[in-house]
């Protein structure tokens, strides 16, 4: 069993007052392991076990418990002090004296009371109304005092896990002599416990330098051992108490006797949530004897339980679900282990995401043992284990077997329980996918009202806290979508998972329109369309999008013009200009006369074409239409242009586009027909230099595209492609031996790397 480090030990050192703290455990991020479960603990598991819900990558499940050992006990203390206190001070002034306020502000405090300072700290200003009696405010603030000394030694020392050496503030003796005068002057029982409390913790912490962990402490003749002993029955069995007792398991796993320790943790964890996770953090059996000892030790069946649940959550489910199981089989204890017994099934770990086809694992004994004891049926409750037994099944693809167990435990859902009751719609819904081979329309009718609920859920139009139904909502879309094509049915397949091929033929656009605008709808259309992503707007726009580059400009404007929204988006820069090196931020953040929306660029390039035909300044049009063509692909600087949730939305690669419409995106060619069209009208050698550039442009992009596509670089990203000798040699050749005596030659020199290149190698 894996030993814990003495940092750990500190999990109990907890201020009555806190200082800043540190969170033990991992939390937040943004991956959610539920995402990947049809399985939801919430459903069957009492909530105070909820940190202990199974996550292959957090320590504790969640965020709604406390994880930040300084302040676990705030509001408990809090509310303690004002009960104690006749709720004599304001709620909001009581936080600020336990938890915040330093050790000079108390002592102002208290002494303005006494009537040795005129004014209380700013902080404490509204301290003067409270009605606390003469005795009440000399036990309160005597006893803040010492304990905010106490913190001095016992909260500074908290560290993170990963630290290799803590560094120890030695408590000061003066503290102890001032904490057990005042203990021996007390009668107040409320307070000599807190009192009792500090000295219990001083002398873990005094003792704490002397003793480490890999060496025997011979005898144990400590004395916080007598101080606990001596004085526990004098006090009730509260949180104050079973912090104490904390402190005395961490002074028994220090002198490695860690059966006891582990013991006395285990009775820590089964006196409140608050303690549920500093206890398990500390709970370490080291082998089997030392198990063993601990089992000893326990006085009843019930604490027996509480070992055995923690040992099952700290790494085998299986035989601590065995031995409680024994001892009581309607005990709450076991719901939370068969909770991460299937949740581990269902994701082992992390790689499992990453890779559709790894194997989920589930050993016979598993099986076995969840089996035997739901068909027992004399658990707590029956109807969770027949729906884990069922789930079970299910995973090894044994349907009659899960089928029966599901019978059983709808029979025994609770009453008025919407969660479990949704438990068991998403687990027999599985069920029923699980033992689907074909779709017909009785099949469709059947399926209605659970691809109506889950499209709620996913809509949040029915919301169920913690139900976990994004795998299968994701398992249904995937397997009714390869049935559907394996069946021929493939607009039936794409409402449910799109594929970028199904857009590469227009006939099934055409059917997809029809659907979507279908008047009479059957329940089930309605029902699979809600899981179909597009619009006909997107549609009338992906067709247009593909005449655009056919350069079937009219008919491209007359679907856009359907589109709606669509195509009246703005682009991010001019696409009629043009520049010797691409810098789209350049062009982004160049002065716009007139912004362009996606139809407004349809129907410039229309006038331009029809002022070419009518033969009107065809050297300026044609470089235009070059300008603009170019930069409606993968180069130019209006990728938006053709950025679509179909064609791809974040696609900053030519290879991140899918394949089916690469070539279209990032081809030149129409840009480099209208530039040479351009160079043949100009009237000038500038502007025919300026021409071949233009078209020298679009020679290197075919470069870059054949690179990109060579099978050899399937697998590089784009910048570990050498394009050092990516020369468009035919243009670069005409460039340097025609138009070397104009401006643009010079320009070009300056600006192009690659040009530059080219002629220093002639």
């Amino acid at each position: 069993m894996q030993k814990i480090s003495k940092k750990f030990l500190l999990i109990f050192s907890l201020a009555v007052i806190s200082a800043a703290g540190v969170v033990w455990a991992c939390g937040g991020g943004d991956w959610d392991e539920s995402e990947y479960s049809n399985f939801s603990p919430e459903a069957f598991v009492d909530h105070q076990y909820s940190p202990f819900f199974y996550n292959s990558w957090q320590s504790y499940y969640g965020s709604d418990f406390n994880d930040d050992s300084n302040t676990r006990y705030n509001q408990q203390v809090a509310d303690e002090w004002n009960v104690y206190l006749d709720s004599k001070i304001r709620q909001k002034d009581l936080h600020t004296l336990l938890f915040k306020s330093s050790y000079a502000e108390i002592d102002s405090s208290y002494r303005y009371f006494k009537g040795d300072l005129k004014i209380l700290p700013d902080s404490l200003s509204s301290l003067k109304s409270s009605g606390l009696t003469k005795k009440q405010r000399s036990t309160f603030f005597e006893y803040l005092l010492l304990a905010k000394k106490c913190e001095q030694f016992a909260v500074s020392n908290q560290t993170y896990y990963w630290d290799e050496k803590v560094t120890f503030v030695s408590p000061e003796p003066e503290v102890n002599v001032s904490l057990l005068k005042a203990f021996k002057k007390s009668h107040d029982p409320f307070i000599r416990q807190r009192y009792w409390f500090q000295l219990i913790r001083y002398a873990y912490f005094e003792e704490l330098p002397a003793l480490n962990a890999d060496s025997s402490a011979g005898p144990d003749q400590s004395g916080l051992v007598t101080l606990f002993n001596k004085y526990q029955k004098s006090f009730p069995k509260n949180s104050m108490y079973y912090r104490a007792l904390g402190y005395l398991a961490g002074h028994y796993y220090k002198r490695q006797d860690f059966a006891r320790a582990n013991y006395l943790y285990s009775l820590c964890y089964n006196f409140s949530s608050e303690m549920k996770i500093p206890s398990k953090w500390s709970f370490h059996p080291q082998d089997e004897k030392d198990w063993e000892e601990s089992l000893m030790l326990a006085k009843n069946k019930e604490e027996k339980i509480t070992l055995w649940h923690m040992m099952g959550i700290v790494q085998d489910e299986n035989r601590a679900i065995e031995n409680i199981y024994a001892l009581d089989p309607k005990s709450e204890k076991l719901d939370l282990l068969l909770s991460r017994l299937i949740n581990q099934i269902e994701a082992p770990n992390a790689e499992v995401y990453r890779d559709s086809t790894t194997q989920i694992k589930i050993t016979k004994e598993d099986i076995a043992l969840v089996d035997r004891i739901a068909l027992k049926g004399d658990i707590k409750k029956p109807y969770y284990w027949n729906m884990a037994a069922g789930y079970l099944h299910v995973l090894t693809g044994d349907v009659a077997a899960a089928g029966k167990f599901y019978r059983q435990a709808k029979q025994q859902l609770p009453a008025n329980n919407r969660l479990a009751e949704a438990q068991y719609r998403l687990l027999n819904w599985n069920l029923y996918l699980s033992g689907l081979k074909k779709i017909d329309s009785e099949t469709e009718t059947e399926m209605v009202p659970d691809l109506n609920w889950l499209a709620d859920l996913r809509d949040q139009k029915d919301t169920l806290a913690n139900l976990r139904y994004q795998r299968a909502l994701s398992e249904s879309i995937n397997l009714l979508s390869r049935l559907y094509k394996k069946q021929g049915q493939l607009l039936k397949s794409e409402c449910f998972q799109t594929s970028t091929a199904f857009y590469v033929k227009n006939e099934n656009i055409d059917a997809m329109k029809s659907l979507l605008g279908k008047t009479n709808q059957t329940p089930f259309e309605k029902a699979m369309l809600r899981y179909y992503p597009y619009d006909p707007g997107d549609l009338y726009y992906h067709q247009g999008l593909m005449l655009v580059y056919q350069e079937k400009t009219d008919a491209a404007i007359a679907l856009w013009e359907k589109s709606g929204e669509n195509a009246t988006f703005d682009l991010l820069a001019n696409p009629f200009n043009g520049r010797i090196n691409d810098c789209h931020d350049c062009d982004f953040e160049a002065l716009q006369t007139k912004k362009y929306t996606a139809l407004d660029v349809l129907k410039t390039i229309k006038a331009i074409k029809a002022e070419i035909a009518a033969g009107k300044n065809l050297y300026t049009n044609n470089l235009l239409l070059g300008n603009v063509y170019y930069n409606i692909t993968h180069y130019g600087n209006a990728r938006v242009f053709y950025q679509t949730a179909i064609t791809g939305s974040d696609a900053t690669s030519p290879m991140d586009i899918p394949l089916e419409f690469r070539s279209r995106f990032t081809s030149s060619a129409i840009a480099e027909k209208y530039y040479l069209r351009a160079r043949s009208a100009a009237k000038t050698a500038t502007q025919q230099a300026r021409c071949t550039f233009m078209a020298a442009k679009c020679e290197r992009n075919d470069i870059y595209n054949e690179t990109f596509n060579d099978p050899a670089n399937e697998k590089k990203y784009y910048w570990d492609i050498d394009f050092t000798t990516a020369y468009a040699t035919r243009y670069f050749a005409d460039l340097y031996t025609r138009y070397r005596n104009t401006a643009f030659y010079r320009e070009v020199i300056q600006e192009c790397g690659y040009f530059k290149s080219y002629v220093n190698g002639q």
